[in-house]
């Protein structure tokens, strides 16, 4: 049995900033939900969008008067007119999904009628170690630090900008990696970098560490062995 029809959700709690004081409104429930979730914030802000897109797909309506008709027409709306990838798609099911059963307290369950967005079929693009080389010599200062680091240790751009300083031990030749996405050791390959501690305030010599490769990560950190095949980034 549908619920009663609600009253439209106002265009300010959909287009405002983040409020957590306004706890009842619809985005600040989905953020609250996520938090408890341990979500990271990255996926905060994407499921929030999505929840945004729905509702203003179909008028304002609220979430609660709506059911899995709404959600397939949606996700077909976004496959046929949208023509976004199948992950996005999956990514805006996924979200939806979310809304019901953690905010709404609604097992959707199998949602029918969805036509999935097609797969690309495209061979990644990997750069050969001189592109590397190249490109990290024309960065500079902490832009040229960050890419040294996600080149070197396999570090997403969030795990790098997220770094502090006790993160980094420059003695066992390691660096620690929090709240990893998921708690899994994400695929990829094992690269060499150079590491360089930047000189202290008192001019002391910088500590030049060979961050010798073959990142790997084991409960967290990424340590380095020997290898000697990739460019190295001072």
């Amino acid at each position: 049995m549908r619920t009663p029809q609600l009253p439209p959700v106002p265009l300010s709690h959909l287009t405002g900033p983040p409020d957590a004081s306004r706890r009842f409104r619809l985005l600040e429930q989905v953020r609250r939900a996520l938090r408890v979730k341990h979500y990271s914030t990255r996926t905060q802000v994407s499921y929030c969008g999505w929840v945004r897109r729905f509702v203003l797909f179909n008028n304002r309506r609220h979430p609660s008067s709506m059911g899995e008709q709404e959600i397939s027409a949606f996700l077909n709306h976004l496959a046929s007119e949208g023509r976004v990838s199948a992950a996005t798609q999956n990514q805006a099911l996924h979200a939806l999904l979310f809304l019901y059963r953690h905010v709404l307290g609604r097992d959707m369950g199998l949602i029918p009628g969805i036509t999935s967005a097609k797969r690309g079929r495209r061979l990644p693009v990997v750069l050969s170690v001189g592109e590397v080389r190249s490109i990290l010599a024309r960065m500079r200062g902490v832009p040229r630090l960050c890419g040294s680091l996600m080149y070197g240790s396999g570090l997403r751009l969030s795990e790098c900008t997220q770094l502090r300083v006790k993160d980094i031990d420059f003695d066992r030749g390691e660096i620690t990696v929090r709240a990893r996405k998921g708690g899994q050791r994400p695929p990829g390959p094992a690269p060499e970098a150079r590491l360089t501690s930047p000189q202290s305030s008192a001019g002391a010599d910088a500590k030049t560490v060979r961050a010798g490769s073959t990142f790997r990560r084991d409960g967290g950190s990424i340590a380095w062995g020997t290898r000697s095949q990739a460019p190295e980034c001072r």
